[in-house]
């Protein structure tokens, strides 16, 4: 028997206060929506992502029931310039023609939802790949943006194309999936009233799954720490009032804003808490729900 002092023995009590630490988190979150959204440098990296799929295992291992959502702009982008097809941007944002709309289906639906099954496959889950089309999961709108010219300062409307914004999620088809012990993940492209299909922000697409499933979190997975103040220290902890002040004085900029604001609809739609958190760190999502030093920045309302 290895004596107290035996660097095997300290470890192993090391990992027993570690399970003993997330005892409340694991009973509190028990039976609980966690709504994913995954994206940016995490994606693209094997390690990373091998070490999500297995926190999304462990998840739903222990009672809670994980609903992961993906993007996959550079990768759309990448299959675009492979076939030749340009891409033109407004803003910043992608004109979505109707040939870049059937490229960015067959990329989120195809390629990288299918990628992300077979990884928490492999991890010893039960993953089920679907997208906004699938058991009238999500209908969407056609977005709506307008764009101020330097010289006139006149607002004109802008098309985007098939961009839209999720209108009406029937949350049935997760439900079901859950229920029976899978793990959805979601591509975010969705039908509109006209039959036609849109792409949607993954962002706004998880914010809207998340408020629906009155989820008890939704975790956005970054390519930074959180919300930095001025001093680039994290903050964790925010409120509506306290976002819209460190936008007013110029603090977060940026992607970071509409990251921010679809953590604000979830939360005041009925999502308990929303997290920005760094994708890049392995196992961040574990240690923001079973540690009380959590790792991101929690919006809550």
């Amino acid at each position: 028997m290895s004596s107290p002092q035996d660097p095997h023995h300290q470890a192993m009590l090391a990992k027993a206060e570690t399970l003993v630490e997330a005892l409340p988190y694991l009973q509190r979150y028990a039976g609980q929506t966690f709504v994913v959204k995954y994206g940016g440098h995490a994606m693209g990296d094997p390690e990373l992502a091998h070490d999500f799929a297995e926190d999304v295992v462990l998840l739903k291992a222990v009672g809670i029931n994980p609903v992961v959502v993906h993007g996959g702009g550079p990768q759309i982008g990448a299959m675009l310039k492979k076939l030749g097809v340009e891409s033109r941007f407004i803003d910043g944002l992608r004109v979505t023609d109707k040939a870049t709309a059937e490229v960015a289906e067959m990329v989120l639906s195809g390629a990288i939802n299918k990628e992300i099954v077979g990884w928490i496959g492999k991890a010893g889950g039960k993953a089920l790949g679907i997208s906004g089309k699938d058991g009238g999961l999500v209908r969407a709108t056609k977005v709506q943006r307008t764009s101020r010219d330097p010289d006139s300062q006149i607002e004109q409307v802008v098309d985007l194309g098939f961009v839209g914004d999720p209108t009406h999620v029937d949350t049935s088809i997760l439900e079901t999936a859950c229920a029976a012990g899978m793990i959805p993940v979601i591509a975010p492209i969705a039908p509109g009233e006209d039959g036609e299909t849109y792409n949607i922000n993954a962002d706004t697409m998880a914010g809207a799954i998340a408020a629906a499933l009155g989820a008890a979190r939704l975790f956005l997975l970054t390519d930074v720490p959180g919300v930095l103040d001025k001093d680039k220290q994290l903050l964790t902890d925010l409120r509506p009032a306290d976002i819209e002040r460190l936008r007013s004085d110029g603090t977060i900029s940026g992607g970071m804003i509409p990251k921010l604001e679809t953590c604000v609809h979830a939360v005041e739609a009925g999502c308990e808490a929303a997290v920005v958190l760094d994708g890049r760190v392995p196992h961040a999502m574990l240690l923001e729900v079973f540690t009380s030093r959590g790792a991101g920045t929690l919006i809550r309302a």
